[in-house]
């Protein structure tokens, strides 16, 4: 700066001439000790001034400079956005990650299974460790279906905040949904509060609780954002998990059937699966899936879902297998109708493809089954078929449950 410049130069001037005149000059060694009095005054003024100046920036860029920056990089094909984020902590954020983990984290369950793995004629108990939620205070845990041995564990123990472990029975699993209600003997529970999955943004704050890689971790919080939305991962030979919320906080074995939460301390998720392959990247099953199965839980004790009556497969499978082109992309195909059921009565005949249910895309049994879950008794629903070429709708009645 030219002003700090100036001082330097001010400086040097003051000596030389203290030089040239110390002898025979009094007057001159009074001015030049002023004039260094008056140096050291502004030197300590533009120091002070520098100090005070870097400890209010301090303080304005720990605030400021504490959110998550996002930069569009790119369109994939199917017309997603993708961002890349930048993940900084602000005094707001971490206040509102605690209060999030205060609000939700007596809830948090860790369950521990034993299961019969069979090799042979031999048969050997393995343990198991995951998480779960209480979705009621009478006792009812949300969980993942792969957690209880996809209801095969020889025995469920559910472990609470308080210490207090109570066997667990489970009420409903589905391995396709990866989701299971286990129920336990044991009233007053703290419950956790659902959200609203379908309100989820890309950017927004996601918190994970659970027992990654055993119970020595009870209740171990990550957080992070939600990375995207509607993705879908293969976890096996058959099963194809859809319409997931994938997040950067940290999933670890362990955290199966733990929740997912938003800001506002409020159940988004249930977290089910990562990518070995890569940091970052695991993945929650919303909660607005399985809203209406609790709901029928809770009230029945154990949930049936609509039955439509048909025999299909995804045609694919049926193209390759008969090697034909049924000149459709995507759907299944119906191979049988059972008689008086909602699907004959809806006059579905064999050969039909049934490409969409209302607005969801139809892709494979797996699909169709899963969109069926949102469907009650006497609820009707229009199919979106292709029948000889021609595309056409038809509506139909769930009047039965299976």
């Amino acid at each position: 700066m030219d002003t700090g410049r100036r001082d330097i130069d001010d400086i040097i001037f003051y000596q030389n001439k203290t030089e040239d005149n110390m002898i025979g000059d009094s007057s001159h060694i009074d001015n030049e000790k002023e004039n260094k009095r008056s140096i050291k005054r502004r030197l300590f003024s533009y120091f002070a001034v520098a100090l005070v100046a870097s400890l209010v920036g301090g303080l304005i860029s720990s605030y400021i400079g504490s959110n998550y920056i996002f930069s569009k990089k790119e369109s994939t094909n199917e017309g997603e956005e993708s961002y890349i984020a930048e993940k900084t902590y602000s005094v707001n954020d971490s206040a509102n990650i605690s209060q999030a983990v205060k609000k939700a984290v007596n809830s948090v369950v860790g369950i521990t299974t034993v299961k019969v793995q069979r090799y042979g004629f031999i048969e050997q108990e393995i343990d198991g460790v995951g998480s779960g939620v209480i979705i009621d205070s009478n006792g009812y845990i949300l969980t993942n279906s792969h957690v209880i041995g996809d209801g095969n564990a020889k025995q469920i123990t559910v472990l609470f905040e308080n210490g207090d472990e109570k066997s667990g029975k489970v009420l409903w699993q589905d391995t396709a949904l990866d989701l299971a209600i286990v129920k336990v003997d044991k009233k007053d529970l703290p419950v956790a509060t659902l959200g609203d999955s379908d309100k989820l943004e890309v950017g927004e704050i996601a918190i994970a609780i659970g027992n990654p890689l055993g119970l020595e971790f009870q209740r171990t919080v990550t957080s992070g954002i939600i990375s995207g939305l509607h993705r879908s991962i293969k976890v096996d030979e058959t099963n194809i998990i859809e319409d997931l919320i994938q997040t950067d906080a940290s999933i670890n074995p362990g955290n199966s059937g733990g929740p997912l939460l938003n800001s506002k301390g409020e159940v988004i998720g249930i977290n089910t699966a990562k990518i070995k392959s890569a940091e970052g990247l695991g993945f929650s099953i919303p909660i607005n899936t399985v809203k209406p199965i609790i709901e029928q839980v809770i009230k029945e004790g154990t949930y049936k879902a609509v039955y439509i009556g048909i025999t299909a497969v995804e045609v694919e499978l049926y193209e390759r297998q008969f090697g034909i082109d049924l000149q459709a992309n995507n759907g299944v195909i119906v191979l049988g109708v059972t008689p008086d059921s909602p699907a004959s009565k809806a006059q579905l005949q064999i050969g039909d493809i049934i490409t969409k249910i209302d607005s969801q895309d139809i892709e494979n049994m797996n699909n169709l089954k899963k969109a069926l879950y949102k469907y009650k008794k006497r609820d009707k629903a229009k199919l979106n078929i292709i029948r000889n070429g021609k595309e056409m709708e038809v509506e139909i009645e769930f009047s039965e449950l299976r």
